[in-house]
């Protein structure tokens, strides 16, 4: 063999193992690549899953929120219903004509007022000298107290022992203590 057929040999034994070379390293940056793409993919495909499950509990919770917003706001609008129902029983309380008065005064006094109780009422009460024309304080030598009671409507009674507010806003207050439930369901059906 000649030299240069020794030297075309070599040549051509380095241009296979070259090509042999280039195809195995292809191969490799192929799978590395395949392998990069799947892992860049399952990666993607987590942070995906991972996002839309915080974004839904980002919703809901938004969506919590704005429903007790909207419970808060509904509740304050019915308090301010039953608070406009209970205030106009008491401007009815305050209006009422004088036998509806002198009949509620006569039950309350009768009820609730022990011997030598002083009556202090209210600034707005009208009918002061008929309350005390009346057979239970009489009876139950009740006076009238020289300083009036700073509540809304009725009167207060002033006691050795205790003194006792049944006014009208104090009534009411009891009343609503009891029966708010009540009115709401009532007035709130469904």
């Amino acid at each position: 063999m000649s030299k240069e057929s020794i030297v075309e040999r070599i040549i051509s034994d380095a241009e296979k193992e070259r090509e042999t070379l280039l195809a195995e390293a292809r191969q490799k940056a192929e799978a590395h690549v395949a392998a990069a793409k799947a892992h860049a993919e399952r990666k993607f495909a987590g942070v995906k899953a991972e996002t839309a499950q915080k974004a839904k509990a980002i919703l809901d919770g938004k969506a919590a929120s704005a429903r007790l917003d909207c419970a808060k706001a509904e509740l304050k609008e019915k308090r301010r219903v039953i608070d406009c129902v209970y205030g106009g029983a008491l401007k009815k309380l305050c209006a009422l004509d004088k036998e509806d008065a002198l009949k509620l005064a006569e039950r309350l006094l009768k009820d609730y007022a022990e011997e030598n109780d002083e009556i202090a009422f209210s600034s707005d009460y009208r009918f002061r000298q008929e309350v005390m024309k009346l057979d239970i304080v009489k009876k139950k030598k009740l006076k009238i107290s020289h300083k009036g009671a700073e509540v809304e409507g009725g009167f207060v009674l002033i006691g050795e022992n205790s003194d006792k507010d049944i006014s009208y806003a104090a009534l009411l207050a009891a009343d609503r203590e009891l029966y708010q439930s009540e009115i709401a369901a009532k007035i709130f059906k469904g």
